[in-house]
């Protein structure tokens, strides 16, 4: 068996390279912290953070999506012994093309401004 080695990858024809149709990497990616003034510590595809209120978020994408069905996951955290959920809310506002809302909260479903906020987003580019 052959191993090939690379520091970096790209697609003869612009966009994220494949492997067997897949996309290799995320669309878009982004770890910021969401407490006082929000701050992106680094990302990719990603161009701003919207502070919708307590535990809110918008994050904005540099780079289209292809549409509005693509998988996105996340996690927060206040220390590194305290995690919390990262939800979508759908019903109030569903993911578009050009950037998608989450929710940070409690296991009982309160919202809370998180110290560590990390999404991740997987899909095709316009």
């Amino acid at each position: 068996m052959s191993t090939v080695k690379a520091n970096d990858l790209q697609n003869a024809s612009g966009g994220i390279p494949t492997v067997k149709g897949q996309r290799l990497i995320p669309t878009a990616w982004v770890n910021f912290n969401g407490q006082n003034t929000i701050a992106i510590r680094d990302s990719e595809n990603v161009s701003s953070i919207t502070d919708n209120g307590a535990g809110q978020y918008t994050v904005n994408f540099t780079t289209a999506m292809a549409n509005a069905n693509y998988l996105s996951q996340g996690m927060a955290g206040q220390t590194t012994t305290s995690m919390r959920n990262v939800a979508q809310p759908f019903d109030a506002s569903p993911p578009t093309t050009t950037s998608c809302r989450y929710n940070v909260t409690y296991a009982n479903s309160s919202v809370v401004d998180a110290l560590v906020v990390c999404i991740s987003i997987l899909g095709g580019q316009a």
